[in-house]
This record gives structure tokens, C-alpha cells and sequence, in this order.
């Protein structure tokens, strides 16, 4: 880690992040001091879906929920022979529940609300594959896959994700360390069980990263720019959220809590989760393409043709405004040879509205830019709809665009690996049978 007094609290902060372990904890808790109250003592009205964090996010002046600042994912497997015992199970959802009282979802602040903690606990088909029963057909999991011509990600098959989020860079650190056995308490709270005699550090293909950690906010993808993937002039915008320098997260264009919620079954009340890893290469799309071509590839060719966005966007409001352009993915490739991201993810909405709901944050992982692009929806197959819009294969077969090039935003990105996770109900969450 560079030399503390070098760096701003919150440049200090994702770096202690993105290291981890006892020693970054404790530089980050001497940086950053929140006075937390704990969380409550009964969790009975902590609610079924484990994804339900909307209504403990702060909203902006527009109504779009803002996102924790910082994330951590960490990947791991079962350590035991078979199939999870009662007792096994009992000793995750312990753990779990010793967290929940240890932190509150949210508090009031000098400055409005914060995220206290926020996590998930989820399994990939790799975890189900051990039980002799089928997971119910209202479960749409299949095995990660690639989804374009133009990419061979690696497949991740943990058994288990668990995804920690707060406003606090030390209440994730603290978070996980905990978890895994790390700290015999957190926040003045004692944890009665840990994961650490049943989850070990996941086995993956071609060294990939079990422990994955990003971020997003105004601020600190710039202040976080001295990587590879990002040009030396150091251009990402100062009040950008995140590295390509533009706002994400419209209510308008994310899906809502219930429309990704499974709706029958077993797993009613739980969701999917799919999680890429995606590498970022922006030295041409700072360098070398105009600002009129970002917002026409990142947006579509009308917002930049009348001048529809202004710095990051913040001034479109909760709306990325790209419905009037949806349906010009076709002509917009023939007659103006470009069509932007959100043009495209826009034409495949049902009734009007999104499909998935993303939860995607920027990463310096290995020292490289990067996105943790990670989506719930109702089943898998909703991602891989809104993934093949977003590939724009239609509209490179007019000729006018490439596979990749002025295809939206595909030409600085490479995908690397994929995984797809269920993140069951509440009741479910520790070591799930199929058939619960």
C-alpha cells in the first residue's frame, strides 16, 4: 500500500479494500471512523428476499438509488464430503444472523442515509450438482456459457458467492474477516459461528480471483485511474461513478426489486444472480473518440446529435431517456454507422420495462480497470436476452457497424470470466437442498 499520507481518506480506503485482511482493516478503521449503532436483536422482520436493499439505499435528488461505495465478493466452496449437514447449515446461518445484529442495513448520518451492510449469499449449479434431486423447474440456473461470437470467458463454478456492500470501506473489510473466522466480534457485537469449518477459498480455473473487490461513487473511479486500461492523461471525469465517465443506474432503466424476483416454487422470493468479470481498454475512448462519439456509443446517436447530455448525464434525472431511440437500433446502424449500449439494451424491454437490475461496480483488481458486472433478474434467461441485444448482431449485419466497432460499447470491453448464482429466499440461504 502507498504511503499513507499520500493518499485522500477515500483513495486509502478502496485500496485497503481491494488488499484485505487484518492488517488492511486496521490501517482503514485509523482512516475512516463511522459511528455505527448496531443492528437489532430480532431479525423477524428481516423479510424474504435477500436482494430486497432498495428501501435501505439512499435515493438522489431524482429518485435513483444510490449504491454502496464499497464491495467485496468472495467465492468459496463446501469443504465437506456429500452433501451439507443440518448442523453445517445451522453454523452458516449463524454466522449470517451474527452479522445482520452487528450492523444495521442503513443509519442517518450528518449527511442524509448510509449503508451500514448489505450482503447476499448465493449458489451456482456446480453447488446443486452434488444433490441427487433437480433444482424446480421455476429456477432458471444453467451453467455459465459464453453469449457472443466475440468472447471465451472462463467459467466460474464456486459453490458459494457471498457479496458484502456498505458506504464503509472498513465495515466490509471487518465484515468479511469475520465471516471467515477471522475476528471473534464486529462492531461490539460477538459472532457466535463462523463459515470457516465449512467454506474454504473456491477452487477456480486459470487463477481466478476468489476474492473480488470494486467500487462506485462520484469520485472515486478518477481518483482511482492509475491503472492499466486507463490512459495516462488520467481522464476519467472528477464526479464521474464510474470509469467510462458517465452516470449508470437510472430508475428508468433498471428493473424493480419485484420484477426480478422469482414468483413461484420452492424459491419464490429469491432471485438470480450473474456475475462477469470484464476487463476495461479506454485508451481509444478517451484519446482518440469524441466526446460526441462517447455519448452517441454509450447513449445513442440522437442524445449526442441534440445535445441531450451534460457532463456525466446527472441531468437526464431517473430516466437514461433512450425509449425514443429503441426502435431505430436498425436504421441508426444503416444510415449513421453507430448505435449506442443503451439504444440497444433499451429494444429488448418486456412491456416497457427492463429486465434485469444491475448491482455492477468498477474494480483495480491485479491493477487493471475493470467491472464486476453483476445483474439480478427472475432466471438467467433474462440476462442472456438483454446480453444478445447488447452484442447488436442485427446491427452489425447492416454493414454499416462492426461486430464491435461503433456497436455500443463492446470494443472496450473483454469479458473473462462468467458466473451465474441463485440467491434463494432468507429461509434458504444457508446450504440449500433443491428441493427445500
Amino acid at each position: 500500500m502507498q504511503d499513507s499520507r499520500s493518499l485522500s481518506r477515500r483513495d486509502f480506503v478502496k485500496a485497503a479494500v481491494a488488499i484485505g485482511g487484518a492488517a488492511a482493516l486496521s490501517a482503514c478503521q485509523n482512516r475512516e471512523t463511522p459511528d455505527l449503532p448496531q443492528g437489532p436483536d430480532d431479525l423477524s422482520g428481516s423479510g424474504t428476499r435477500q436482494h430486497a436493499w432498495n428501501d435501505a439505499l439512499p435515493t438522489d435528488e431524482h429518485g435513483n438509488h444510490v449504491p454502496p461505495r464499497h464491495h467485496v465478493v468472495r467465492l468459496l466452496d463446501y469443504q465437506g464430503e456429500g452433501t451439507p449437514t443440518a448442523d453445517e447449515r445451522e453454523t452458516v446461518e449463524t454466522a449470517l444472523q451474527s452479522l445482520e445484529r452487528a450492523y444495521p442495513r442503513n443509519h442517518e448520518t450528518e449527511d442524509g442515509v448510509a449503508v451500514g451492510l448489505l450482503f447476499t449469499v448465493g449458489y451456482t449449479p456446480a453447488y446443486f450438482e452434488r444433490f441427487d434431486a433437480s433444482l424446480p423447474r421455476t429456477v432458471d440456473l444453467p451453467d455459465p456459457e459464453p453469449l457472443a461470437p466475440f468472447e471465451n470467458p472462463t467459467p466460474d463454478t464456486p459453490d458459494v458467492a457471498v457479496h458484502l456492500a456498505s458506504d464503509y470501506g472498513s465495515v466490509v473489510l471487518a465484515a468479511e474477516e469475520a465471516l471467515l473466522g477471522e475476528r471473534e466480534s464486529v462492531n461490539g457485537v460477538e459472532m457466535d459461528a463462523d463459515v470457516s469449518g465449512v467454506l474454504t477459498d473456491a477452487d477456480l480455473a486459470e487463477d481466478g480471483r476468489t476474492r473480488r473487490t470494486g467500487f462506485i461513487g462520484d469520485g472515486l473511479p478518477a481518483e482511482n485511474q492509475d491503472v492499466t486500461g486507463i490512459p495516462d492523461s488520467e481522464p476519467v471525469p472528477e464526479d464521474s461513478p464510474l470509469y467510462m465517465g458517465f452516470e449508470s443506474g437510472f430508475a428508468g432503466s433498471q428493473a424493480t426489486e419485484d420484477r426480478v424476483t422469482i414468483g413461484d416454487g420452492p424459491f419464490a422470493g429469491g432471485t438470480t444472480q450473474h456475475l462477469s468479470a470484464i476487463d476495461l481498454s479506454l485508451g481509444q475512448w478517451y484519446e482518440q473518440d469524441s466526446r460526441f462519439h462517447r455519448e452517441a456509443t454509450m447513449f445513442c446517436p440522437a442524445h449526442a446529435e441534440n445535445g441531450r447530455i451534460e457532463g456525466t448525464g446527472e441531468n437526464l434525472g431517473a430516466s437514461n431517456q433512450v425509449a425514443d431511440c429503441a426502435d431505430d437500433v436498425q436504421s441508426d446502424a444503416r444510415e449513421k454507422g453507430v448505435v449506442g449500449h443503451a439504444q440497444k439494451v433499451a429494444s429488448v424491454r418486456k412491456d416497457g420495462q427492463p429486465r434485469i437490475l444491475r448491482r455492477d461496480f468498477d474494480s483495480t483488481d491485479g491493477g487493471q480497470a475493470s467491472v464486476h458486472f453483476l445483474a439480478l433478474q427472475s432466471g438467467i434467461g433474462e440476462f442472456v436476452a438483454t446480453r444478445e441485444a447488447m452484442n447488436g448482431t442485427e446491427a452489425a449485419s447492416e454493414g454499416a457497424v462492426g461486430q464491435r466497432t461503433n456497436n455500443g460499447i463492446l470494443q472496450y470491453m473483454s469479458v473473462e470470466r462468467r458466473g451465474n448464482y441463485l440467491l434463494p429466499p432468507r429461509e434458504y440461504r444457508a446450504f440449500p437442498r433443491p428441493q427445500p
